[in-house]
């Protein structure tokens, strides 16, 4: 709380020194004074993202909450010259005058700077209308879970935005026609599930609409509101959705619609101009390492071999018979009933209830390892009806900073055969603690670096961490049962295979019908899961290949550390100094680790 208000007061501040046209244009004499005030302009030409972290609302500043970001190819462009600017200013800083942690953060920022500025030429190599994200299911979730009511001025904004929905989704299909110019047109089954979620949105009863749902939830708790204010801000909003959002939905419908019989079946980026140029620097961006892709499937596939071996031993040690192979042999586990929960609502429920009772367990259990906790709660819910069909079987959303809103473990249960119960601990500890939530909420939570550091999104650092942090919580005793730990090398195994067919995707022209038979053979994991996030890949190349590539340089440094260390080695030391510092590259958290090493010797 002390660091939001200390940070609420500063953005407050210079809010109005932005609006009068003052102190934001020239340089501070702080280096970290220049980053901040960086993050700071570019938050507040974001409204969305200050919605969501809600560190205005304090201070009755709610403006914000009445607009949607600029998505115009123009917005775009602006914001990579930009950065350009930035960049060349940071480097104005002279490396001497700058403290241990000053020069952390200008070499942070400047990896992430050089990644950005790389990618400008690229900015129209991607699909940002997609079966897994953009603005057509993006929206609606935010509306849902980031815009508060608390109050009819609230319920006006909410009204608001509505309106002005129709005016983003044009500048997004501005985007897709300089794509569609360029001949970056999405495969076809892209273009298909895309036009089924948006068709099946505009078709579904208004009542039931979640912008009308979430909308009537959070009125009714209102507190002083007449009945017939309640009811005419809530017929306001159907209207609306009727008026605005469905024609919006509409532009999509008949683009899509046109599009489809231009596109093809091909899903790697080698299709793109110069794809398989952007498709390293995509790697280089998620990984924070620059290795071939040619490397990355390599390790892809030794993983894959070492993980399948380790899972049969413990499958014969349990009495299933090895000689039949990896496939057979998981196949034969996962069709047992007793690892599934029933088909029902009252099933899911319990998933979420055991879910939560992982957490609690595992939370009480970290003092040998950790000395710095979040502090911020987590909670697990499912993940809305609306978009399960098409997204990952998890996903995590941080806690709001004023501590309105704790952080999220959001769970898919569509396919009751993808919440295996042996999975379960697994992506409890990946998800929330001590992976994704207590990583997001100490960084969010640190207070003697700058801002934005405590905001970057490392794919390969936090992903890295998460993945790290399921094997550290068996090391810790925390699945003795020997199906968890099958379900722990499965979920590693999972990441190891990620690394082959991305790459395969991407850069050996695989076939999404190849990628998803490796997948299948060699993970045993739900056919619905294989598919979407096959599907996934195709739509955010490199990204998957972040996780795994991250763990593994966790664990070396940690041996690295142990070796160097011997009886000094402390695993509650370095678990500090790896999430203490905010998300960062791996080459700078190799130096972060040297830096202990050297500090205690």
């Amino acid at each position: 709380m002390k660091k939001f208000i200390k940070w609420g007061l500063l953005l407050a501040f210079l809010a109005g020194a932005f609006w009068l046209g003052n102190l934001l244009w020239f340089k501070p004499f702080n280096l970290n004074h220049f980053v901040d005030r960086e993050g700071i302009k570019f938050m507040m030409e974001n409204p969305e993202a200050l919605t969501q972290m809600r560190m205005f609302d304090k201070f009755g500043i709610k403006g914000h909450n009445r607009e949607l970001n600029d998505a115009s190819d123009a917005k775009g462009l602006e914001m990579f010259d930009r950065l350009e600017e930035i960049r060349a200013t940071l480097n104005t800083y002279d490396d001497e005058d700058l403290s241990v942690s000053q020069l952390q953060t200008k070499a942070i920022m400047n990896w992430m700077l050089d990644s950005a500025v790389e990618l400008k030429d690229f900015r129209h190599h991607g699909y940002p209308v997609n079966q897994l994200f953009g603005v057509q299911n993006g929206f609606p979730t935010f509306m849902e879970s980031a815009h508060q009511i608390h109050s009819e001025g609230d319920a006006e904004d909410y009204i608001v935005r509505l309106t002005k929905v129709q005016t983003k989704f044009e500048q997004v299909l501005e985007g897709l026609k300089i794509r569609e110019e360029k001949g970056i047109v999405p495969p076809t089954f892209v273009i298909e599930k895309v036009l089924e979620e948006m068709n099946n949105f505009v078709a579904q009863p208004v009542t039931e609409n979640i912008l009308y749902t979430s909308f009537v939830e959070k009125i009714a708790k209102v507190e002083d509101m007449e009945a017939a204010t309640r009811e005419s801000l809530t017929e306001q909003v159907a209207a609306t959705i009727k008026s605005d959002v469905h024609p919006a939905y509409g532009l999509f419908i008949d683009y899509f619609n046109y599009l489809k019989p231009l596109s093809t079946q091909e899903a790697g980026v080698w299709k793109f101009p110069d794809g398989d140029k952007f498709y390293r620097l995509a790697l280089k961006g998620y990984t924070t390492v620059d290795k071939d892709p040619e490397e990355i499937h390599n390790i892809g596939l030794a993983e894959v071999d070492r993980i399948q071996t380790e899972m049969l031993n413990v499958l014969a040690a349990e009495g299933y018979d090895p000689a039949a192979g990896f496939e057979t042999v998981w196949q034969q586990v996962v069709d047992e009933e007793r690892f599934y929960y029933p088909d029902t609502d009252q099933g899911r429920q319990q998933i979420l209830e055991d879910y939560a009772d992982i957490i609690e367990e595992i939370e009480a259990g970290m003092n040998a390892a950790f000395a710095t906790r979040a502090q911020a709660e987590v909670v697990v819910k499912r993940i809305p009806e609306f978009k399960e069909k098409t997204a990952p079987g998890a996903y995590y959303q941080r806690p709001a900073l004023d501590g309105s809103r704790p952080g999220t473990f959001y769970a898919n249960l569509y396919d009751i055969k993808a919440t295996p119960k042996f999975g379960m601990r697994t992506l409890a500890y990946h998800e929330a603690v001590p992976g994704h939530h207590w990583q997001g909420s100490i960084s969010q939570e640190l207070e003697d670096i700058p801002f934005i550091r405590t905001m970057l999104p490392f794919t390969a650092y936090s992903e890295g961490w998460a993945l790290y942090s399921e094997r550290l919580a068996w090391e810790l005793g925390f699945q003795k049962d020997p199906f968890d730990n099958l379900g722990r090398l499965q979920a590693e195994l999972f990441r190891a295979v990620r690394l082959v067919v991305d790459t395969g995707i991407h850069a050996k022209r695989w076939t999404r019908e190849q990628a998803i038979d490796y997948m299948a053979r060699n993970t045993g994991i739900a056919m619905t899961d294989v598919v979407s996030e096959i599907e996934r890949y195709i739509v955010n190349p490199g990204q998957a290949c972040a996780y795994k590539v991250g763990m593994m340089e966790i664990l070396r440094l940690r041996a690295h550390a142990k070796q160097a260390l011997g009886d000094r080695f402390d695993l509650r030391e370095f678990h500090d100094v790896v999430l203490t510092n905010g998300a960062v590259p791996l080459e700078i958290l190799g130096q972060l680790v040297d830096g202990y090493i050297e500090s205690k010797s």
